[in-house]
């Protein structure tokens, strides 16, 4: 089947070839803003066919796009493979500024659309852990329950997707969490610190108001390994600091934790977010860590391309309001919310650049 050009695949057959250019200073009017959203997608996918069928052209229409760059820049940009087309070093060091300059440009072209959440029937996809999901979607969904009746949401594995990609598409609209590889090209904005702490059942021998680093030591341990999260440093700060343990359970996800501990003298070291969700539900109880462990910070993650789309600022606001320790004082009461000392620098920033 012979394929009809689309109308951007004539925009991007008009473009001239350039017969001199001194490619170590390009001037924006020599370049086709088609070429970069062509390159943005190669960058992203690395399939012809794939790019092509995704932004409705043919492809060798994709293909006279590529050769344009490459002439453009001066450099090959893309190498065939047995893994499909491999981005070149210098196609490497492009991706992430185009990407936000075609992210500041999608949305300045779009900043006076509306979103109605009394209304709307988007689904939204938030990226977290299972920790995130037991804190913060049972009041994340009671509230969309009374304001936006007809808002769906999802969730996923911050560590079972390539977030990066998947954000900047808009298939995950948020993250949250620890998340140190979320830097440029993202926004963030601090939700709350909290301290890791000594969690096991209620009467047991270690129930009291203090635990020592001996007790701690000596005791039998269900250690959680959550690849993909920043909690995983937690284990190799304990290593570091010579703190031995006898560990006799490893599981891959905080959410079996309180069925474990319930029935179990282990004890396990859990962020105390989590502790207090599960203290009532699983009769269990916790105290502070013996260890000298640092406080960690949990902050909201949006790509700069959906930074002023109004249906992810709505979004954003509403997770804000309800789970940071910074949000306005008439928020605070809200069922589920934990109340802790906030820190002050945090407290004052607002959406910042990662």
């Amino acid at each position: 089947m012979i394929s009809r050009p689309s109308a951007l695949d004539n925009r991007i057959s008009e473009i001239h070839p350039i017969d001199s250019l001194n490619v170590d200073r390009m001037e924006l009017k020599q370049i086709d803003l088609n070429l970069l959203v062509v390159l943005n997608r190669l960058l992203l996918d690395g399939r012809v066919s794939k790019v092509a069928t995704d932004l409705g052209l043919s492809q060798p229409a994709v293909s006279n796009a590529l050769a344009r760059l490459r002439k453009l820049t001066g450099d090959t940009l893309f190498l065939r493979t047995s893994k499909g087309m491999e981005p070149t070093p210098y196609a490497q060091l492009l991706a992430e500024p185009v990407a936000q300059a075609l992210g500041i440009i999608h949305g300045a072209l779009n900043q006076n659309t509306s979103f109605d959440p009394l209304t709307a029937t988007r689904r939204f996809t938030i990226g977290m852990t299972d920790i995130g999901e037991i804190y913060f979607m049972p009041t994340l969904m009671a509230e969309l329950g009374k304001i936006a009746p007809s808002v769906t949401m999802s969730t996923v594995r911050n560590a079972n997707v390539n977030l990066r990609e998947e954000m900047e598409s808009g298939s995950i609209n948020l993250a949250i969490g620890l998340l140190p590889q979320l830097k440029a090209g993202f926004f963030q904005r601090r939700l709350f610190t909290q301290r890791y702490v000594c969690m096991f059942r209620k009467n047991h021998r270690l129930d009291k108001r203090k635990m020592s680093l001996p007790e701690f030591s000596s005791s039998d341990h269900l250690v959680v390994v959550s690849q993909g999260t920043g909690h995983g440093k937690v284990d190799e700060l304990l290593e570091r600091s010579g703190v031995v343990r006898k560990v006799l359970l490893t599981i891959p996800h905080y959410v079996a934790v309180g069925h474990i501990l319930q029935n179990s003298d282990m004890v396990a070291t859990v962020p105390e977010r989590l502790a207090r969700a599960l203290v009532d539900p699983f009769d269990l109880t916790y105290v502070s860590h013996p260890a000298r462990l640092p406080e960690i910070a949990i902050n909201l993650f949006w790509h700069a391309k959906f930074h002023k789309e109004p249906a992810n600022e709505w979004l954003r606001g509403l997770v804000f309001r309800l789970h940071s320790d910074h949000a306005p004082v008439a928020a605070r009461g809200l069922p589920g919310r934990a109340h802790v000392r906030p820190d002050s620098a945090a407290a004052s920033r607002s959406d910042a650049k990662a």
